[in-house]
């Protein structure tokens, strides 16, 4: 069964991570979550499930500042991946435990080591005191320290790597 955000914010109580947490109506876009701004100060991103096309591979979570303008297949290339598209809705499921809508690096509490490759945004993970993420639900959003996040993905066997994505073309 997946973890629950329940049980996700009590691991992070556990391990003594400090964490906010605020429940708001669900939110899918980038565009409906910014108006909760508000109450979620710090930096926010935007999360691409992506599965590997044609070739053997993990999936790969690109967790990304919110309003970076990437091209998925430039993102691939510039993380050594030959072809990428979307995972399904199944696969995501199967992988992250999550729906649409609630893709977040908190679901690699469901991923088994090695199955999925976590990529941020180094300018995210760098350039805020706070960073916001849905609890495995798009009904919440949670605030961590991005040090406390890669280290508690760390800790769950993840191998979480910062990168600098390629820009896309304005268009």
């Amino acid at each position: 069964m997946p973890e629950t955000p329940k049980a996700l914010l009590a691991r992070l109580d556990a391990l003594g991570i400090e964490h906010r947490t605020v429940s708001h109506p669900p939110v899918f876009t980038v565009e409906q979550s910014k108006a909760l701004r508000p109450e979620l100060p710090g930096g926010h991103s935007k999360n691409l499930f992506l599965a590997p096309r044609k070739t053997e591979g993990p999936f790969v979570l690109a967790v990304l500042e919110e309003d970076r303008r990437v091209s998925v297949n430039a993102l691939a290339r510039a993380i050594g991946v030959a072809r990428v598209g979307f995972a399904t809705a199944e696969e995501l499921l199967a992988q992250l435990g999550v729906e649409p809508g609630s893709v977040t690096p908190f679901g690699l509490v469901n991923a088994r080591p090695g199955a999925v490759r976590p990529v941020f945004d180094r300018h995210l993970m760098q350039g805020f005191e706070w960073v916001n993420f849905h609890p495995l639900t798009n009904a919440m959003t949670t605030a961590i320290r991005p040090a406390d996040l890669l280290r508690f993905l760390e800790g769950l066997g993840h191998a979480p790597e910062l990168v600098d994505p390629p820009e896309a073309a304005p268009g």
